[in-house]
């Protein structure tokens, strides 16, 4: 059952639940860290209205700079102001902020742990039609491996919201994860959000599987623990809206409880979720795993809810991994 302790969305499995991409919590989220703090600012690499930087832009127009189709340089300019007081938000499509201007994010930002957050948008597979050069599904991994930087993937617009005023009150470099695609409000403004923390949402009286999700793919980690559910199969979902620093202690106590884990990710599995989950358990409580997400290949364009299915993403497919998972475990 829903975790009541999370305060969810009380019509999350409704077919009408209320949707929306997680870039729109962060021009919302953005709005309000400038309204909070005056050194808030935010740089866009000419992708204004698509990262959701519109709305910051027309209130702070003092606050807001336009760089162009210059991510590299965009990194650099933000290193600056973060070494002197500001608080600048970095934006543009995931492909190219962190992919394009990894090295100057690396030199200028990491290594000076510049206070500076770089927002990337248009995450995973179900950018679709775009195809795999604008679909950002080693993004994270480009980032956890990096010192200083903290990783925050929330799983939809109302803490996609949180996370960016949290962003903005956390000293240092931290890589924000947004998705162009609507996906299901599971969250409330009542839900807590605390950087660092994984959460609950799903709770069975007897689990047998851990199922760890994060970004809008979760809410198929929960369609697929209901369906267990149907079968007699319990299972904790667990929100891991932080890659890094991940909450180690959280995952540990409930592998050893459940005896079987999946992760969910619409992301590579090496290296993002999976491979931080992974090397948790590997070091504190070696425990059955599988891993949903992009299987070392490039995704197409294609329909985003198509692309899903095709790549193995959808709640079926975490329904027979956790039965996969489960049955190693025996």
């Amino acid at each position: 059952m829903l975790n009541p302790e999370a305060k969810l969305n009380p019509k999350l499995f409704d077919d009408d639940v209320a949707q929306a991409p997680t870039r729109d919590g962060f021009g919302e989220g953005l709005v309000l860290a400038g309204d909070a703090n005056v050194n808030v600012v935010a740089l866009c690499a000419d992708l204004t209205e698509s990262t959701r930087n519109e709305a910051f832009a027309k209130k702070y127009p003092e606050r807001f700079f336009e760089l162009g189709v210059a991510e590299q340089n965009m990194a650099t300019v933000a290193a600056g102001m973060g070494v002197t007081g500001k608080i600048p938000f970095i934006s543009s499509y995931a492909t190219f902020s962190p992919g394009r201007n990894w090295e100057q994010i690396r030199t200028t930002i990491a290594y000076n742990n510049a206070n500076v957050k770089v927002a990337g948008h248009h995450t995973g597979i179900s950018v679709g039609p775009d195809g795999a050069t604008h679909q950002a599904t080693e993004d994270i991994a480009l980032m956890r491996v990096m010192p200083n930087i903290k990783v925050l993937v929330p799983c939809d617009a109302v803490e996609a919201r949180k996370a960016t005023v949290a962003a903005a009150q956390v000293w240092g470099p931290i890589y924000l994860r947004f998705q162009r695609e609507k996906t299901p409000v599971m969250t409330t403004d009542e839900t807590p959000f605390i950087p660092g923390k994984a959460q609950i949402f799903w709770q069975s009286k007897k689990p047998e599987v851990l199922i760890i999700g994060c970004g809008g793919l979760l809410y198929n980690a929960l369609l697929a623990a209901r369906e267990l559910e149907k079968e007699k199969i319990g299972a904790v979902v667990v929100n891991c809206a932080t890659i890094k620093p991940i909450d180690d202690k959280k995952i540990v106590e409930l592998a050893k409880k459940c005896g079987a884990v999946v992760t969910v990710e619409e992301h590579q599995v090496e290296g993002g979720l999976a491979g931080a989950v992974a090397e948790v358990l590997a070091k504190h409580a070696p425990t059955p795993m599988e891993s949903i997400g992009m299987q070392d290949t490039f995704g197409e364009s294609g329909a985003p809810e198509a692309l899903i299915q095709k790549y193995g993403m959808a709640p079926k497919d975490i329904v027979a991994a956790a039965k996969k998972a489960i049955r190693r475990g025996k």
